[in-house]
């Protein structure tokens, strides 16, 4: 087995981070410790012969891959953007991000397939498919560290899952609803659902489910459409909806689309008097907060997120421990909304 960045601490006799900050030619490490670290990764052929410290041991940048589906969702767009300006910073990281159209399953893991061999990473927003969980223990098998942003896969050898409690979110969303329309008369509400092929946005709507189900009886469910995380298909599916229920006290919408739904909601007048709970705090939900069309917003921190991700890639990669701090659940109001 090839070895690794604790293997080059334990022989040497200093710390994984001394290790990490030689190879990767940073300051702070005194020149005979500096000396002893390469002469050892040398030594345990971590490094080639001659070879002055790199992040891999290879002499080249650590290539981390990220996979991320297109569309109006704006969440997702600053996540492409957080990626991009924190990996750029980072001169031991080669960062390359992919565009996914769709939510076709099979498109998504033949990118993957396509990586093999080319990167030493992997981060992606993976839909919950045999395909995929097939292409990650592929990539596994050779070696290629894979970890699932914003939405999980079980079952299949990732080395974590970056986001947030998703079956929390739910019930967060469920609970708020309820305590909003009050326990006396009945109540209808509905549910939008990016894709149900995203793991994580079923355990946002079981979450939700539960919730109204063990603490208010009186709020039924009259339906759940997904809108593939599309701004026209969101407005044109809220429309129908509101139509179709004149009476609908609440949405809790799971995935993207707000700005739809809203438009929606403006035109029929129903703004400001239906409950509107939704996800992602970003300039768009933040004006719909102001503006009181939307209730509530259930927020993670894309800069966070890409950096947990960029973070425990690149540890995987040189095989040192990390302790990740993963994105909170932020419940954001009109009274407590931050700089976006």
């Amino acid at each position: 087995m090839r070895s690794t960045l604790l293997d080059i601490a334990n022989e040497a006799g200093v710390s994984s981070a001394t290790v990490d900050r030689v190879l990767n030619d940073r300051p702070g490490v005194r020149d005979r410790t500096r000396e002893i670290v390469l002469d050892t990764a040398r030594r345990l052929g971590y490094i080639g012969p001659g070879t002055s410290g790199a992040a891999n041991g290879t002499g080249k940048p650590i290539r981390l891959d990220f996979l991320l589906p297109v569309g109006t969702n704006t969440f997702i767009r600053m996540l492409h953007e957080q990626f991009a300006a924190q990996g750029s910073a980072r001169p031991e990281l080669d960062v390359h991000i992919h565009s996914i159209e769709g939510f076709n399953p099979d498109t998504l893991a033949t990118m993957m397939h396509g990586l093999e061999g080319r990167t030493h990473g992997i981060g992606l927003i993976a839909l919950d498919h045999p395909t995929v969980r097939e292409a990650i223990r592929a990539l596994s098998a050779r070696d290629i560290k894979v970890v699932t942003l914003a939405t999980d896969v079980l079952h299949v050898p990732r080395a974590a899952y970056v986001g947030i409690d998703n079956r929390q979110a739910g019930r967060l969303a469920g609970y708020l609803l309820g305590r909003l329309l009050g326990t006396r008369v009945p109540r209808k509400v509905a549910m939008f659902a990016g894709s149900l092929s995203y793991r994580g946005h079923q355990e946002r709507e079981m979450g939700f489910r539960h919730v109204l189900a063990e603490e208010f009886p009186n709020i039924s469910i009259v339906e759940l459409r997904e809108m593939l995380d599309d701004r026209e298909r969101a407005y044109a599916e809220a429309a129908a909806l509101l139509d179709a229920h004149e009476d609908l006290a609440g949405i809790y919408n799971i995935g993207a689309g707000n700005q739809g739904v809203a438009k929606a909601l403006r035109e029929r007048n129903r703004a400001g008097s239906m409950v509107l709970i939704g996800h992602e705090l970003t300039e768009g939900t933040k004006r719909l907060l102001l503006d009181g069309t939307m209730d509530a917003v259930i927020d993670q921190n894309p800069r966070v997120e890409a950096r947990e991700a960029l973070n425990i890639l690149t540890h995987a990669v040189r095989g040192i421990p990390y302790e990740a701090h993963l994105p909170r659940l932020h419940l954001i109001l009109k009274e407590n909304i931050p700089e976006v």
